[in-house]
């Protein structure tokens, strides 16, 4: 794991912007900043501190955790946190732990400039923008996982995948210590690992999920949308479209089994590459399907080279 992170230090150095743009107000009880321009610390003692100055001040935190490439299901995570807390922190760190070694680290869209005048302009706090160092010093060797619910499904198909996000997830909420924290229903297993370690560990914060963006066709929004070829965007809201046939079908007494099986040879007739998988779960614990419990249908397939993913809530 340390020989995965220090061949990283190299190019994440390379990456690093401007430090000195954005220093954190001396007022640390004003309202949003201009629009201009958003606050932003790299240290956790620099976030640490504000979160304490709004703490002395009667204030409520919320946290939104991000990789960049903020989009427009990022904003409205940043909405909700706007509409229920007094102060809205906006983390920003690509993790390189959730990547496997083949994956898209090195290509991940970033341009934190952007990012940052998006949350300005919604009326955002903080940005959290840490190095690659201050999140996984030199010697760092600690994972946090969730076994069972981080293994399947997702993480059978990207190994290590939940141990990465679990471990920084961790860290952004013990550094920050917000009331809140806002995650997407799009990365839905995500967000069922993520309620069960704040649960096992008594982290203090509670994990608010958010419904998935969607474009006019359905498609989820996704960072890495922008991948797509137009042949592919074409065809990406098909997983969709299938998901939504699945769950239509399951309520009203198919065998979850055969719309599975049905779903995947669909996606692959339309022009997917590949199709990891099609599965109707509880939708809590992610396991088979009981009667008398809510379900969801949850997939992964590849439009070309890039990897979709999406769920839906079966109808009762």
């Amino acid at each position: 794991m340390q020989k995965d992170v220090d061949a990283i230090r190299g190019p994440a150095k390379r990456a690093r912007r401007r430090d000195v743009a954005r220093a954190v107000p001396k007022d640390t009880t004003m309202d949003a900043p201009s629009p201009a321009v958003i606050a932003t610390v790299r240290t956790t003692a620099e976030l640490r501190e504000q979160v304490r100055a709004w703490r002395r001040a009667g204030k409520t935190v919320g946290l939104v955790p991000t990789m960049g490439a903020l989009h427009a299901g990022h904003l409205s995570l940043v909405r909700r946190s706007l509409q229920v807390t007094d102060r809205t922190v906006i983390s920003l760190f690509v993790n390189p732990k959730q990547f496997a070694p083949h994956e898209d680290f090195s290509v991940y869209p970033r341009n934190e400039d952007r990012d940052g005048a998006l949350l300005a302009e919604l009326g955002s706090h903080l940005l959290f923008a840490p190095h690659l160092e201050e999140m996984y010093p030199a010697g760092f060797i600690t994972g946090v996982s969730v076994p069972g619910l981080g293994d399947m499904l997702e993480g059978a198909f990207r190994p290590g995948f939940f141990t990465g996000v679990a471990t920084v997830v961790t860290k952004l909420l013990l550094q920050c210590l917000p009331d809140r924290a806002f995650f997407g229903e799009k990365d839905y297993q995500q967000l069922m690992v993520i309620r069960r370690l704040v649960r096992d560990l008594a982290i203090p914060v509670e994990i608010v999920g958010c419904p998935t963006v969607r474009e006019a066709d359905g498609l989820a929004l996704s960072s890495r949308n922008v991948y797509l070829s137009a042949a592919e965007r074409s065809l990406a809201p098909k997983l969709h479209e299938t998901l939504h046939a699945v769950a239509q079908a399951v309520a009203n007494g198919a065998d979850p089994s055969h719309e599975e099986g049905q779903a995947i040879e669909n996606l692959l007739c339309a022009g997917f590459a590949k199709v990891d998988y099609i599965a109707v779960r509880d939708s809590d614990s992610l396991a088979p399907p009981s009667p008398k419990r809510s379900w969801r249908v949850l997939g992964a397939a590849f439009a070309g080279r890039t990897r979709l993913i999406d769920n839906l809530a079966v109808p009762v």
